[in-house]
């Protein structure tokens, strides 16, 4: 239309902002456990995503975001994970129905596994390491670490169920 006028940037933003706020918190707490720190996640995510506005593909704005987001709890994670000494602050899983965290049920499981896959296990899926850089660790073929990796998540899988009931 001729006469109507074109939105400007900060208009734009402003309306995606108000489109995307609750997607984003929602994966934001996914992420993280955690109501506050999620907040705080997403309001950076923003703000960066201001920042890089002009660039940002219009039907894109929603992944980019995203992509911040995910990204700053990476770094968040590998900061804490980098302090030397400091005490493990994983969130409470408890959702107040008397149900508790499982973490200790999975390092029982992961104790079950034969050495090799439960290496690769914690090398790629816990330590976040690539196949090749798994397979760089400990020695072996990539493919050596796919098959192990494939093989240990099933036999996991298997065994949370069993021992967990129907999950």
């Amino acid at each position: 239309m001729a006469g109507t006028p074109t939105p400007s940037p900060d208009a734009e933003y402003v309306e995606f902002v108000r489109a995307a706020s609750g997607t984003l918190t929602r994966t934001a707490y996914l992420l993280t456990g955690d109501r506050e720190l999620a907040s705080d996640l997403v309001q950076e995510a923003l703000v960066r995503t201001y920042l890089a506005w002009r660039r940002v593909r219009h039907g894109e704005a929603t992944a980019y975001a995203r992509r911040v987001l995910v990204n700053l709890n990476i770094d968040r994670w590998r900061r804490r994970q980098a302090v030397p000494g400091e005490l493990d602050e994983r969130p409470d899983l408890t959702d107040g129905h008397g149900r508790v965290d499982d973490r200790d049920e999975v390092v029982r499981l992961l104790a079950t596994l034969p050495d090799q896959q439960r290496r690769v296990i914690v090398l790629r899926y816990f330590d976040d390491l690539t196949e090749a850089d798994t397979a760089h660790q400990l020695g072996i073929s990539v493919g050596a670490v796919k098959s192990a990796a494939s093989r240990g998540l099933a036999t996991l899988r298997s065994r949370y169920t069993t021992v967990g009931g129907e999950r």
